[in-house]
């Protein structure tokens, strides 16, 4: 009877996604069709935001919800093809959708990191912890946590470090929205970011893990089909063939064709040697802090202050004045990253196929694909994902599921940066400045795009554009010139990866207070009401404060996420992977393992960011390297040389690894 009410649930969710897929279909030709009899531009970016949120927002009314097992882990009742769905637009969040063609766009072969790390992260997981933690049959990873290694003291470590994981993590989904927003519906970006948010709350707060897992499945069919669509459209307007995942290699060929002649052009070497100068002016400054702060600052007020009223050069006099560092501590952070991306500019360009020559490049490049991978594996949203399937069986079913889904967009995201960056060198570098097409405009006022005459020759040279990696999804089609509905299908796509991702961490920051913290720890008298409505107003407080944050633009989406999987790949990753499949591990050693490596990647990531420390040349996104590797060693030797578990913990800790039966870990509520 269980199994004929499964497959009866299983048939009626494929025909409400079925019905619901082509609704959205014709919900995109219907705007196609109005953009060609006239329907003006921001009415379709209006459509698609406010159109999806809505959406969304229906589907999170539907799910409402105060029942505990629902709140927290949707009553255990998700099918693995939808989990995997849910779990892939969980996964894929901004840095996927709009960052990774972005890194692959600037890095070429380096940004393969992102690609290999993220996709072996997964294998990964679906391997070694998916279905092993499905078994301890908790709640949340710090439930795990004190399942496997007694005491509250593993919890709380795990609430600390889950909160700081995750709140990285959301940071950079809350830029992705504001970014979106404020580019298609033409709002100013703190603006976008609060506007975007209501999107992820109303999802989250109605029905938490119920609503964020029905609401991710609808997610993941909008940002597969939004960044298919258009990929697909400029494969078969370049190639005559509509695989963009195959014809790719051709705008690869003209890439490096192209770069090679840039090397050796007088103007191209005329501009790097502008970007030269700019990089070693502001070096100057930043030595001479902060008395070239203050003489910058006074002869900004300076100019202000004699220009007319009305004469036009006073908005920009205001804006610069506005957009100063408004102390010296500020002025150094700006005027580095600016000097080292005047330097990088200053260098000509370097095969965009060919991997790290250097040593330094090569261990880079490793170092960041296994930050990515193990992160991945210890990432409390995903993780918490294979608590929502009904046996474990599924649990593994769903893995694959999900790692199939993600292929699809990870498959392509090597074609969308091949494409944008031969649609740049073939049809802007050489044109006339006075030629530029309106997309440069709308994307520059986002702080996306850069096109300056640094030589006065009025010609576009390639070392003249700057793009920053956030916009090349999103803009590219626009620069190959498709029509502008396929551009807010994209915006409607990413939107959806940010916010599914957006969701999943509110979700996890809220239960790590609500539930762990507060009822595990604080008060477990609390009725199962309470807690849920504890939940809901812990999401709206840190929503606001994440969007508070994201409103400062901190680093691009990448970086904040690399940091997230660095941190996660420190602390989560060990104590999980080794509480499966080392019955010795201990509590003290987990504990002690977990505080070292989070400390140790911390440390990296704010002293490699902001205060110039240096090891072995290891870039603050792969700052993981070494937390990790210390998190295992210290872990391990202290479980040794300290009391081992219970025999009966130790069994416990065997009987995981069967592929049948699950752990009742828990009253369900």
């Amino acid at each position: 009877m269980a199994n004929d009410a499964m497959q009866a649930w299983k048939k009626k969710l494929r025909q409400i996604y079925g019905v619901y897929t082509g609704i959205f279909l014709i919900f995109v030709i219907a705007l196609w069709i109005g953009e060609n009899m006239g329907l003006q531009q921001k009415y379709i970016g209006y459509a698609f935001l406010f159109g999806t949120i809505g959406v969304y927002a229906a589907i999170g009314i539907l799910s409402r919800t105060s029942v505990v097992a629902e709140y927290y882990v949707a009553g255990r009742k998700v099918p693995a093809i939808f989990n995997g769905m849910a779990t892939a637009s969980d996964w894929m969040s901004a840095a996927s959708f709009i960052g990774m063609a972005g890194a692959l766009y600037l890095q070429g072969y380096d940004g393969l990191a992102f690609i290999m790390g993220w996709t072996g992260g997964y294998v990964l997981l679906a391997v070694m912890v998916a279905p092993y933690i499905r078994k301890f049959g908790q709640f949340t990873i710090p439930d795990f946590l004190e399942a496997r290694y007694g005491g509250k003291l593993p919890r709380m470590i795990g609430i600390v470090s889950a909160i700081i994981v995750s709140f990285a993590y959301l940071v950079a989904q809350i830029v992705g929205v504001g970014i979106i927003t404020s580019r298609f519906v033409g709002i100013p970006f703190e603006a976008g970011v609060f506007l975007g948010l209501s999107g992820i709350l109303v999802c989250s707060f109605l029905g938490g893990m119920r609503a964020v897992t029905w609401t991710q499945v609808a997610q993941y069919i909008i940002l597969i089909t939004a960044y298919m669509i258009p990929v697909v459209a400029i494969s078969y307007k370049h190639t005559g063939i509509p695989i963009p995942q195959v014809m790719y290699g051709q705008a690869l060929q003209v890439i490096e064709s192209k770069q090679k002649a840039l090397v050796n052009d007088v103007k191209e070497i005329e501009v790097r040697q502008e970007w030269k100068k700019k990089a070693e002016e502001l070096n100057a400054k930043i030595k001479e802090l902060p008395e070239s702060w203050q003489k910058g600052k006074t002869e900004l007020e300076e100019k202000l202050k004699n220009l007319p009223t009305e004469n036009p050069e006073r908005t920009k006099a205001e804006k610069a004045l506005k957009d100063y560092p408004k102390t010296p501590e500020e002025a150094k952070e700006k005027w580095t990253a600016t000097m080292k991306e005047a330097q990088v500019m200053s260098k000509p360009p370097k095969s965009y196929v060919s991997p790290p020559s250097d040593t330094k490049g090569i261990i880079n490049f490793l170092a960041l694909t296994f930050c990515l991978m193990v992160g991945t594996a210890g990432l409390p949203h995903v993780l918490m994902r294979f608590y929502t399937t009904p046996t474990v069986r599924e649990a593994r079913s769903s893995a694959a599921w999900a790692l199939f889904f993600i292929f699809l967009l990870y498959f392509t995201a090597p074609a969308y940066a091949a494409f944008a960056r031969s649609e740049i060198l073939t049809n802007i570098v050489g044109q006339a400045f006075t030629s530029l097409p309106g997309w440069v405009a709308k994307w520059a006022s986002v702080g996306l795009i850069s096109i300056k005459d640094m030589n006065g020759d009025g010609i576009i040279q390639f070392s003249e554009i700057i793009i920053r990696a956030d916009a090349v999804v999103l803009a590219t089609p626009e620069i190959a010139g498709l029509p502008y509905v396929v551009a807010g299908l994209i915006a409607a796509g990413g939107l959806a990866a940010a916010l599914s991702t957006a969701d999943g961490l509110l979700i996890t920051i809220s239960n790590a207070i609500s539930h762990d913290l507060y009822y595990k720890i604080i008060n477990p008298n609390i009725s199962p009401s309470t807690r849920v409505k504890i939940g809901k107003a812990l999401l709206i407080v840190v929503a606001a404060i994440g969007a508070y944050v994201a409103s400062f633009k901190l680093a691009i989406i990448v970086e904040l996420v690399a940091w997230a999987f660095s941190l996660a790949a420190a602390t989560f990753f060990p104590a999980v992977v080794l509480g499966i499949w080392d019955k010795r591990m201990n509590k003290t050693g987990a504990v002690t393992g977990m505080i070292v490596g989070l400390l140790i990647t911390t440390y990296y990531i704010i002293g490699s960011r902001f205060y110039g420390i240096d090891w072995f040349g290891i870039k603050t996104i792969a700052a993981g390297i070494f937390g990790l590797p210390a998190n295992i060693i210290v872990a391990l030797i202290v479980s040794r040389i300290t009391a081992a578990p219970s025999q009966e913990l130790q069994e416990f800790v065997d009987s995981i690894r069967y592929p049948k039966g699950a752990v009742k870990g828990g009253v369900e509520e």
